[in-house]
């Protein structure tokens, strides 16, 4: 289909949605946006995704993938002023000012977020950097076309110096919501290369596997067609576009990892975007050349041709030599009981 350039409650495990839905009905029209968050700025961010939803929308798109943590933006660059043994004070405010942008779930972003999915009529999926406490986490939202928020996923492992700004997430939040689209669940970045959540997914029994990024090399396109074809399955794949001007000013915000700093239009993220169906053909993508929007249309019955030769957690299953457990209760640090 069209590539286009683009203009600028409790949570719920799992959803069962398919009640009244047309069986009858296998294609679905899905986008991905590949476009950058502005930085610091959440509201102006929460603007920008309602004017490229809107967009998506009017290319009659029914499912619309946004990048990982794009509300809240990902720090590209940024050390928050750390080495091992010490923290700088400069550092600890580039965490205190991207704590602020971060947003509570639930919340008013959480609310307005769902409001635009009911507008627009499109499921919608969504990186956010989500503020727990003092504690931020890597997450993904759902919401349906009818405006309800169904639920988050937490990145289970932050990748190198994430994890020293993001939580860790649990399998409480490893959600696949059962819509009349087809069952659609999200993986975030690196979490992708886990093969044990990716079987977990499969044994779910995702259609539609979002997994928004911040990758743009080469060999992420790999990995994506790689998942498609182990779990029989489409994914859509959403990284942003970004420039250095994207960032604030140096010395507010410097780049670290580079012998210079960067120059205004440098690309610091270049994106990568795609839509792969189960037999591994690239539907649209990837896309390094700027913000846009990447639209296909996903035909469900491939997803049955795929398992005919491949189902990875059914007929080409060992369970009597090879299983998986997965541990769905929340952790948490903390509890208390009552003899009461």
């Amino acid at each position: 289909m069209a590539l286009s350039p683009a203009s600028v409650g409790p949570v719920i495990p799992e959803v069962e949605m398919n009640a009244g839905a047309d069986q009858g009905s296998t294609t679905v029209r899905a986008t991905v946006v590949q476009a950058c968050s502005v930085f610091y700025d959440t509201p102006a961010t929460l603007d920008k995704a309602e004017k490229l939803i809107a967009e998506a929308a009017g290319y009659g798109s029914q499912l619309v993938l946004f990048p990982e943590v794009f509300v809240g933006g990902y720090p590209h660059g940024s050390t928050f002023g750390l080495t091992i043994g010490s923290r700088s004070a400069k550092g600890k405010e580039d965490f205190r000012k991207y704590h602020a942008a971060a947003i509570d779930v639930p919340g008013p972003e959480v609310s307005r977020l769902a409001a635009l999915a009911g507008k627009y009529k499109v499921f919608l999926v969504i990186g956010v950097v989500e503020r727990a406490g003092y504690t931020l986490y890597n997450t993904v939202l759902s919401f349906d076309s009818l405006g309800k928020y169904l639920g988050k996923h937490r990145k289970l492992m932050p990748t190198s110096l994430e994890r020293v700004f993001w939580g860790f997430g649990d399998g409480s939040t490893i959600p696949v919501y059962d819509t009349p689209l087809g069952k659609i669940g999200a993986v975030i970045c690196w979490e992708n290369r886990m093969p044990l959540i990716r079987t977990a997914m499969y044994a779910k029994g995702v259609q539609i596997y979002c997994a928004p990024t911040a990758d743009a090399l080469p060999s992420w396109q790999a990995s994506m067609t790689h998942i498609a074809l182990e779990g029989g399955c489409f994914v859509l794949t959403a990284n942003q576009f970004c420039h250095r001007k994207d960032f604030p000013p140096p010395p507010e915000y410097t780049f670290g990892g580079h012998e210079e700093e960067p120059s205004p239009e440098t690309a610091v993220c270049p994106g990568g975007s795609a839509i792969i169906s189960p037999s591994g053909t690239v539907l649209a993508g990837p896309n390094y050349e700027g913000e846009a929007l990447l639209t296909a249309d996903l035909d469900l019955g491939e997803i049955v041709r795929a398992k005919f030769d491949f189902d990875v957690v059914g007929h080409y299953a060992r369970p009597e030599v090879l299983s998986l457990t997965v541990k769905t209760e929340p952790k948490h640090a903390v509890s208390f009981t009552s003899t009461v």
